[in-house]
């Protein structure tokens, strides 16, 4: 191995952003002795001022990215077999919601640039049972929304932004959450922000958002003149500790995005001429937040493509991501063989033969995407010493590759 230096990670306090401002409101809510939101302060603060900071009408805390966007699809009250289109590339967290409601994930095809879903994409896929689109921000950048909502709009079809990726990524002059009916986000560990777990969901809907509020809460109306538990509906809270530590994560928010989006533009700008690598295509008219910063990789200039790249870079130290997953969603075994409640395959047993359709020449921009991505680490802890390393051991090892006679390719 390579000798060189150890780059931050936002798996530990190196490439996290905690201070005495965590800690102190930690030791505050202790010693307040109230540690459910039921009752306490920081997840209503934190609520209020995330709703703020997004320009949402709306925002409420849960309990992870997968609670944020299971609320979001309860909240549509979907009937059992309605249909909605996401992406193939996804965390399963944002597709297992969609069965738990009873209703069937369609997966549209991506750009194999940008990664993401488009408005050409997600038409091929509609149908008169098509409910609702959920939309993924990718890597922190924006899908091209003024295109998408015009299609979705014309159709009457809610659309949910999943931002766990995308903090203040915007398009045009509006934060990704506040464009579709509901934003979801994540404060997993690898976040913008993070409280180890945890999510939001805003939207401008009040009707929605009382849906959802409820969803959190068991369905019970707290505040109510006569409440009672409305609805199917699960316990999504989050403790007054994760609100403590949201609190004060809020307020670097800025911060750190703004940290992250310089850096990528220095290393963009150091790897642009590198043969063989495309740098992060960036949708017009947008700002991409970066939760990771992601290389398209040429295997007819580098010979094995990324994974021959992604294993070079162990040599420096740099534990990159090939392909970022490994397969699309709808190759995992849950969507593949149907493996749901019991041996029962609810809701598969509803769905429309196309609507289950998952052959290869149907998905040729998700399989061209994660053949062709490389996924670099990334967090605000960075510095420009740190980029200079990056971009040095991309050069080394991409020379290294190419150069290599191709006998001993083989």
């Amino acid at each position: 191995m390579t000798s060189g230096m150890t780059l931050p990670s936002d798996q530990d306090s190196s490439g996290r952003t905690f201070g005495p401002e965590e800690l102190e409101a930690v030791r505050e809510c202790l010693n307040s002795g109230t540690l459910t939101s039921t009752r306490g302060n920081f997840v209503k603060q934190l609520e209020t001022e995330f709703a703020r900071t997004l320009g949402a009408g709306h925002a409420w805390a849960c309990s992870s990215g997968t609670a944020a966007v299971h609320c979001a699809v309860a909240a549509l009250s979907l009937e059992p077999g309605d249909e909605v289109i996401t992406t193939g590339i996804t965390d399963m967290g944002a597709i297992t919601p969609i069965l738990y409601q009873g209703a069937i994930p369609v997966f549209a095809d991506v750009d194999p640039y940008s990664f993401n879903v488009t408005a050409r994409t997600i038409r091929d896929r509609l149908s008169d049972r098509t409910r609702a689109i959920i939309v993924t921000h990718l890597f922190g950048n924006p899908c091209d929304m003024p295109e998408i909502m015009k299609l979705a709009d014309s159709r009457g079809i809610p659309v949910i932004e999943d931002c766990a990726q995308a903090f203040l990524a915007s398009a045009g002059d509006r934060c990704v959450g506040t464009i579709g009916r509901i934003g979801c986000f994540s404060l997993q560990q690898g976040k913008h922000i993070t409280t180890g777990e945890g999510g939001l969901v805003v939207t401008n809907d009040d009707a929605l958002a009382r849906r959802m509020y409820l969803f959190i809460n068991k369905a019970w109306g707290y505040g109510d003149a006569r409440p009672d538990h409305y609805f199917l509906a699960l316990n999504y809270r989050i403790s007054e500790l994760q609100g403590a530590v949201a609190v004060a994560q809020l307020n670097r928010l800025e911060q750190v995005v703004a940290s992250r989006i310089r850096l990528a533009a220095a290393l963009t700008a150091e790897l642009s001429s590198v043969p063989g690598i495309s740098v992060p295509a960036v949708t017009p008219g947008t700002v991409h937040t970066f939760w990771k910063y992601c290389l398209r990789v040429d295997d007819h200039v580098i010979p094995g493509g990324t994974v021959a790249l992604g294993a070079a870079l162990k040599d420096f130290g740099i534990l990159s991501a090939p392909r970022y997953i490994q397969k699309p969603a709808f190759c995992c075994q849950i969507i593949r063989e149907q493996c749901t409640f019991g041996t029962s395959r609810w809701p598969f047993t509803l769905a429309r033969p196309e609507a289950v359709d998952y052959r290869r020449e149907l998905f040729e921009g998700t399989w061209d995407a994660l053949e062709h991505v490389l996924v670099l680490p990334w967090n605000e802890k960075y510095t420009d010493t740190h980029i200079n390393y990056l971009a040095d051991s991309i050069r080394t090892a991409v020379a290294t590759l190419t150069e290599r006679p191709a006998a001993a390719r083989h």
